[in-house]
């Protein structure tokens, strides 16, 4: 077959002509040869593949300057790649997905026909925190008071200092009286207020994960960065709502790495996001409806390195207070041989006055 059109070749890539004579421009599609007199492009039938892809990656809404990289590399990288795309679009389409959500509720519940007529909610909270068996000193926070759930898990010589410093700046949210509409607004700042706490209490290799939760009396809004984690049981089953942002993590969201290799993984403790000196600090945020009986854990990673889920979630399934359940689970940790720091923030949420 000889060289074709670039008629001939858009309706065969899938490509418009116009789409055609922009990647040649960027050096994305060159052509197989232009006719000097006529300027006319031909291509070869052997570019079709590489326009299919690029017109396939086109319809993901992947960047020309990323298709471009991605068209230089062998097959398993480039799938690779494409995978590592895609998990940044599902986390950005999460995150839009969550906001959206609170601006609907946040509107409907302005309408006075849907206001809520169900009986009001509150929460029933510990906060334990253990240094564990092996580490000298607890450098993790946990608190807990009646609008505001926190863990902080430091690290560095001076972890201790940044992650106290780092809970103590959302503190004040405990107090403020907060318009729905500018919640996320205050959780923002509060992070941002919490960065520079940190920077202000440790060394340059210090810094804390924080993961947060703050009562608004019928949700709770979430404000998450590094591994801590927190886990809902609602209806006997458990969820994990948090996502870690460690590298191994980031490994298992690309395909380069299964669940079980990432247990034993020497960087399983390396951050992408934390609060501290030179650290990615940008925070997920999101709303989550409360429903009656509902069961919050926020802990530090030293709990789910060393307890098994399937304990964890028998433990929040007993019928125990918040403070027995904390400290069953610090318990486990122990038992488990305490080589970390664990801190643990147990909520229940219940109807009728407090």
């Amino acid at each position: 077959m000889g060289l074709l059109t670039i008629g001939t070749f858009a309706k065969a890539s899938r490509l418009s002509p116009k789409a055609l004579r922009l990647y040649d421009e960027l050096g994305l599609l060159t052509p197989a040869r232009v006719d000097p007199v006529t300027g006319y492009r031909l291509y070869a039938p052997e570019q079709l593949d590489q326009a299919r892809l690029v017109a396939w990656l086109r319809r993901l809404g992947m960047p020309l300057a990323r298709i471009q990289h991605v068209c230089t590399l062998a097959a398993e990288p480039a799938a690779r790649e494409i995978r590592t795309f895609w998990a940044e679009v599902e986390a950005d389409t999460a995150a839009r997905r969550d906001l959206a959500t609170f601006l609907i509720d946040h509107l409907s519940w302005k309408d006075p026909e849907m206001s809520p007529t169900t009986q009001p909610l509150h929460i029933r909270y510990a906060a334990l925190s253990d240094a564990g068996l092996v580490r000298e000193s607890n450098q993790d926070t946990a608190y807990a008071g009646t609008r505001l759930l926190a863990v902080a898990d430091g690290y560095g010589g001076q972890g201790a200092p940044a992650s106290a410093a780092a809970v103590d700046a959302l503190k004040h949210l405990e107090t403020d009286s907060i318009p729905a509409g500018n919640l996320l607004n205050a959780l923002e700042d509060a992070i941002g207020q919490a960065q520079q706490a940190v920077r202000g209490a440790g060394a340059d290799d210090a810094g804390t994960t924080l993961t947060a939760m703050l009562w608004t009396g019928s949700q709770l809004a979430l404000v998450h960065i590094g591994d801590s984690r927190v886990y809902l049981l609602r209806d006997g089953e458990l969820f994990q709502i948090t996502h870690d942002h460690t590298m191994v993590q980031s490994m298992i969201d690309e395909g380069r790495l299964t669940p079980e290799e990432a247990a034993s993984h020497p960087q399983r403790a390396l951050l992408i996001r934390a609060l501290g000196a030179g650290a990615d600090s940008t925070p997920d945020m999101r709303l989550h409806d409360a429903r009656p009986g509902d069961r919050y854990l926020l802990c530090s990673d030293g709990l789910p390195t060393t307890v098994p889920t399937e304990a964890i979630h028998r433990t929040l399934s007993e019928p125990t207070t918040p403070e027995q359940t904390a400290h069953t689970l610090i318990t486990l940790a122990n038992t488990a041989g305490g080589p970390d720091n664990v801190s643990c923030v147990v909520a229940d949420v219940v109807e009728g006055e407090r």
